[in-house]
């Protein structure tokens, strides 16, 4: 089966970008470096094509009580414009996807998904709506979406695009007065202050054209997206979070509220709350400079416990670091460890995930 293009592909091209696939898309992994796209969303703004990524709407009488129940955090009383991170998950606490829940109006929910998971969610979200009196609509064809991030980045989207933004607290969104539907939230992947902006497949294309004629904005693609989201300890379906990996074993507990009604997962999650898991995920620092890659094994006394699930050597601190899944008894920080790069063993040591400080606007 073909891969899709989204609707700034041909721009990509144009670009000379490297194009791979991603996720069922053929997609822009860099430009020019990842090194110089990674510092530039770190140091001044970069933007992304993520049209890739799935949106589904929820609306009618039970829409935040349907929403409630599928996913982890709480939506009841969201203020409009508000934005909520997540997950949905199986019965045994494994996670269906992360997702982002924005609330647009009153009962009226617009769900963000990766774009590996768009067939795989829009069945799941069709399947546990029974019993709710919901209109559910899986708008990922219709809409495309750009991620304007990095310091200079309200500057730029209110004075290249037009579009007021400044405004906007952290994780809040607005719907713009248009035709296009669009949609602009201050959210990201990267650990900076930005934008994402939801719009018509045609309207993206004109917002891209403004950014690139303009000059301040590098375009950046996915390699440097992963760099970024990496070293402030974001975690990647398929990777940090999976059908087999739940929030808590990825240390995301805060985001699943169980002292609100029942959802799908929660007792799962209760159970693991209670009596620990058997698994989790840590950071882990090498002595060396070799690179521990996904699917790597962690090694304690020359027994294995555990893989590397990303790891790179960053961009922004200089260090040799990864996220891994190993045994419990193997997580507390500063816990001397060993991977396996090759045919070699390197030592390093527990640390926390997040390898570098976040700045986003308060």
């Amino acid at each position: 089966m073909e891969n899709k293009r989204t609707c700034l592909y041909d721009k990509h091209v144009e670009l000379k970008a490297l194009i791979s696939p991603f996720g069922g898309f053929d997609m822009p992994i860099q430009y020019s470096t990842i090194v110089d796209e990674h510092r530039a969303v770190r140091n001044a703004c970069g933007v992304f094509d993520v049209s890739h990524m799935g949106e589904v709407t929820v609306r009618g009488k039970d829409a935040e009580r349907y929403v409630n129940h599928i996913f982890t955090n709480d939506v009841r009383g969201m203020e409009n414009g508000k934005v909520l991170y997540g997950m949905m998950l199986y019965e045994d606490g494994g996670t269906v996807d992360d997702l982002l829940v924005y609330k647009m109006g009153e009962n009226d929910f617009f769900l963000v998904i990766n774009a590996s998971n768009i067939e795989k969610d829009w069945e799941w979200i069709q399947k546990n709506a029974d019993g709710f009196d919901v209109e559910l609509c899986n708008r990922s064809d219709y809409y495309g979406q750009i991620a304007v991030q990095g310091p200079d980045s309200e500057n730029i989207v209110e004075q290249v695009l037009g579009l007021p933004c400044s405004e906007l607290t952290f994780y809040t969104a607005k719907a713009l007065a248009c035709e296009e539907g669009m949609i602009i939230s201050r959210t990201g992947y990267t650990g900076e202050d930005g934008f994402e902006i939801y719009a018509s497949h045609g309207m993206i294309r004109v917002l891209w054209d403004k950014l690139m004629a303009d000059g301040r904005c590098k375009p950046c693609g996915l390699g440097c997206r992963d760099t970024l989201r990496f070293e402030v300890g974001l975690p990647l379906y398929g990777d940090e979070l999976s059908e087999d990996i739940s929030p808590v074993m990825a240390g995301l507990a805060m985001f699943c509220k169980l002292d609100k009604p029942e959802f799908i997962g929660r007792d799962a999650l209760a159970a693991q709350k209670a009596d620990g898991v058997s698994r989790k995920l840590v950071g882990i620092e090498l002595a060396d400079k070799a690179i521990p890659r996904h699917g790597y094994e962690v090694l304690k006394d020359g027994v294995v416990i555990g893989e590397v699930t990303t790891g790179y050597h960053t961009i922004s601190t200089d260090k040799s670091v990864c996220m891994a899944l190993i045994d419990s008894a193997y997580a507390k920080l500063d816990t001397e460890v060993e991977i396996k790069i090759r045919k070699k063993v390197f030592p390093g040591k527990v640390v926390r995930k997040r390898f570098y400080d976040k700045h986003y606007k308060k």
